[in-house]
């Protein structure tokens, strides 16, 4: 049966931040998953999920100069201390947190970049994770890689699935994996159930996430199939977290709809 964790970063925008644990509790998720959690202390973090018996199922590495307009620093030369402070952070949160996986972003190349600097970007892309899926081991920590597309941000290093693999399979780490975005992955290649059939029984997948495409809404209309989309992730076998990362057109609450329908008809 497949299993929706709410996005706090996206959804329940109405409520202050640390608000939204009991909103979605209220409307029934069990696990949650949000951007960034470092404006705030980890204690009062973790009490918010545990109040509301809700799992902590994700979160991002620090990116960077966010505010700034960078997307992560993972392959980007120069950058590499700024990395492993950022992974140690984020482990830090992890175990604090009792989350099991970590995104680290790998960050926006230069329009101008001349024709060698991707080998660069990608042999500094392999070691950075290398070194983060290394530590992250030791504390029982997935990292998770996400190919973003390129309408939506401009100039991310990592835009397809295939690369994606390739990667994780050329760094070897077994806690280093790819988070499958539907709507990413609709807009930037399509052809979204063959993806899964291919992708999901490699073990290389550990957090689809949904949302409506085009305008990342709510995924009950336009080119996303929820219900078959759903199906075909659970007759896979695949039995973790589905992530809501999406915009609501108006209160999230009220744009629940179709999800509580398939969730009610699953239970």
């Amino acid at each position: 049966m497949p299993r929706f964790a709410a996005n706090l970063s996206m959804m329940y925008t109405e409520h202050d931040f640390l608000d939204r644990f009991t909103a979605a509790s209220a409307d029934g998720f069990e696990a949650v998953e949000y951007l960034f959690p470092y404006a705030y202390d980890a204690t009062e973090l973790r009490r918010r999920p545990d109040d509301h018996g809700l799992r902590q199922v994700l979160f991002n590495a620090p990116p960077g100069a966010w505010e700034s307009g960078e997307r992560g620093v993972a392959a980007l030369p120069g950058h590499e201390a700024e990395v492993r402070s950022g992974i140690g952070r984020a482990l830090e949160y992890a175990a604090a947190l009792g989350c099991p996986r970590v995104h680290v972003m790998a960050g926006l190349v230069r329009p101008d970049a001349t024709a060698a600097e991707p080998a660069e970007h990608r042999d500094t892309y392999l070691a950075n994770l290398a070194w983060a899926a290394e530590r992250a081991a030791a504390t029982g920590v997935d990292i998770l890689i996400e190919p973003i597309n390129g309408r939506d941000m401009p100039g991310y290093f990592l835009n397809r699935q295939a690369e994606a693999h390739a990667v994780v399979r050329e760094v070897g780490a077994p806690n280093l994996k790819v988070r499958l975005d539907l709507y990413h992955c609709q807009i930037g290649e399509g052809d979204l159930t063959t993806t899964l059939r291919r992708d999901l029984p490699t073990g290389r997948v550990a957090h689809p996430q949904v949302a409506g495409v085009p305008d990342r809404h709510e995924p009950d209309r336009g080119e996303l199939n929820l219900r078959h989309l759903s199906d075909t992730i659970d007759d896979l076998g695949f039995d973790g977290w589905i992530g809501c990362e999406y915009s609501p057109r108006a209160g999230t609450s009220e744009g629940l709809g179709r999800l509580n329908d398939y969730r009610g008809e699953s239970a």
